[in-house]
């Protein structure tokens, strides 16, 4: 597969086709790998928010009308032109976030996955229904569209969490305005198009480019029934008040900072894979990676020297190249960031086994690259310990038991993802009960649930009272409505004062 080379400035997608927009400013589109300044990105201004809205106001009451099964058909086109682009949309997620090419093939092919699941949406509206409640009375349930609905997205997963978000909520009969990440919104615009090849009704499906004015006119706007939002804590809760504030339906997923317990008894090869897959793939850029390894008893004595090994022969590279384990970070900024943290963890105490920064890459020394970056005897005061990095640094923290590993976990004010490698299925059912985190993987490092059982974490990972996508999306994204009905016989008179009752 060759690479994204497309030099065209990056543009809104409203009322099915690319605009402009209103306003003038603008923002460089990075090559992480070279760090070069390809593509120019239009930052959305309120006016171009507004336009979108309209457009997405106008189109919703007859697709809301649409009956469901036409509405899965399009998702279903949708689905099949997503499978036949998946690597085109995948060199340009690597292009733009630098993540290795195999890695944004996954993440396409989980977001298709909800796609598929959307594909479903007649199943997933039928509503209850109860005959004779009351004599001669009968009552059922339904679920309705709320109107016009906005995702905010993460740079991380410019495919993937997208996809959380807008099949479920188009296909429950919703327009949809998608603000994606400003840094990679490329992938954003491909969708868009393979949408108005499925025939998806101009207006349902809206992009706007931008930063924090897109946002903030996406939260104030009256007529923005519902946000969903995946991103760092600080702004979800920014998302989450503003949103709530206004009178809208918020789901605002936040950060993370996700253990892997490895017990005594666990399978030292086995963990020592996974906490490296976890930890460094994607350059730890995931709200699921394992940036924390606990280590119970005298495994830490068996793990770290094996864990050295393999973080200093990673395979750090442009993200294209067949053979690569890592690519670059994001952004210069984000790297100096991720390596400022390095600096702090040294200045904290902590012992660095392997320090991954400095690193060139032969050929891309203008890329934003840094190794692989190991530390030992981490402790929970330590600013490494207990704030999201978002990079490739795995912190090993050493315990004594089990219940000190659990204790540990759940005093942290994050509760996302946490995984425990063992052999004992009495440790890995306690495991499950008793850790406050709501994605659990036992031998399993990143529990990413499939599509039909939806995302999020516990405590200040997510603010809202829903999870992403499966069933939960089905009800964020609509409403229940409640009916009671009788026919009563001509010859029934009368008011009816009293509260009414089962009779």
């Amino acid at each position: 597969m060759q690479a994204f080379n497309d030099t065209a400035d990056v543009t809104h997608f409203i009322h099915g086709e690319r605009v402009r927009g209103s306003g003038v400013r603008t923002q460089a589109i990075f090559n992480p790998a070279t760090g070069e300044r390809p593509r120019k990105l239009l930052l959305g201004e309120i006016a171009d928010v507004g336009a979108a809205v309209a457009s997405a106001k106008a189109a919703f009451p007859k697709w809301s009308n649409t009956p469901p099964i036409r509405r899965a058909r399009v998702m279903l086109r949708f689905l099949e032109l997503m499978n036949r682009h998946r690597d085109e949309l995948a060199a340009i997620i690597t292009a733009e976030h630098g993540k290795v090419f195999s890695d944004a093939q996954g993440e396409v092919a989980r977001g298709i996955d909800v796609i598929e699941f959307a594909c479903g949406i007649p199943q997933l509206l039928k509503g209850d229904y109860t005959e004779q409640v009351s004599t001669g009375m009968d009552n059922w349930t339904m679920r309705q569209a709320l109107g016009v609905v906005a995702g905010i997205t993460p740079f991380n997963f410019p495919c993937m969490v997208p996809c959380w978000m807008f099949p479920v909520a188009i296909a429950a009969g919703n327009a949809f305005i998608l603000k994606p990440s400003e840094r990679d919104p490329s992938a954003s615009l491909l969708m868009a198009r393979l949408m108005k090849e499925a025939n998806l009704p101009d207006g349902i499906f809206n992009v706007v480019q931008g930063d924090k004015v897109a946002v903030d006119a996406l939260l104030a706007h009256p007529d923005v029934k519902a946000v969903s939002f995946v991103g760092s804590t600080p702004i979800a809760n920014y998302i989450y008040e503003t949103g709530a504030k206004n009178g809208k339906r918020v789901q605002a997923l936040g950060g993370a900072k996700n253990h892997m317990v490895v017990m005594p008894d666990a399978d030292i090869d086995q963990a020592v894979e996974a906490l490296v897959g976890a930890g460094y793939g994607s350059a730890g850029e995931r709200c699921m990676a394992i940036s924390v390894a606990v280590l119970v008893g005298d495994v830490a004595d068996k793990i770290i020297p094996k864990l050295a090994e393999r973080a200093r022969n990673l395979v750090v590279k442009n993200g294209m190249e067949p053979d690569a384990e890592m690519g670059p970070i994001v952004t210069q900024q984000a790297l100096e960031r991720i390596e400022g943290y390095i600096a702090i963890g040294i200045d904290e105490g902590a012992k660095l086994v392997v320090d991954g920064r400095g690193l060139k890459v032969d050929g891309f020394e203008g890329g934003f690259f840094t190794g692989g970056t190991l530390f030992d005897n981490v402790t929970p005061e330590m600013r490494i310990y207990k704030e999201e990095i978002f990079g490739p640094v795995l912190a090993c923290v050493r315990v004594k038991d089990f219940s000190e590993a659990v204790d540990l976990i759940n005093a942290h004010e994050f509760g996302n993802g946490v995984a425990c490698y063992t052999r004992d299925g009495h440790i890995a059912r306690e495991f499950g009960r008793r850790i406050e985190v709501g994605m659990v993987g036992i031998n399993v490092p990143i529990p990413v649930p499939m599509a039909w059982h939806g995302f999020g974490g516990w405590k200040r990972s997510l603010f809202g009272d829903t999870h992403a996508y499966g069933e939960e999306g089905v009800r964020f994204y609509t409403k229940q409505k409640s009916i009671m009905q009788r026919w009563p016989e001509s010859t029934e008179k009368g008011a009816e004062f009293a509260m009414p009752t089962a009779k």
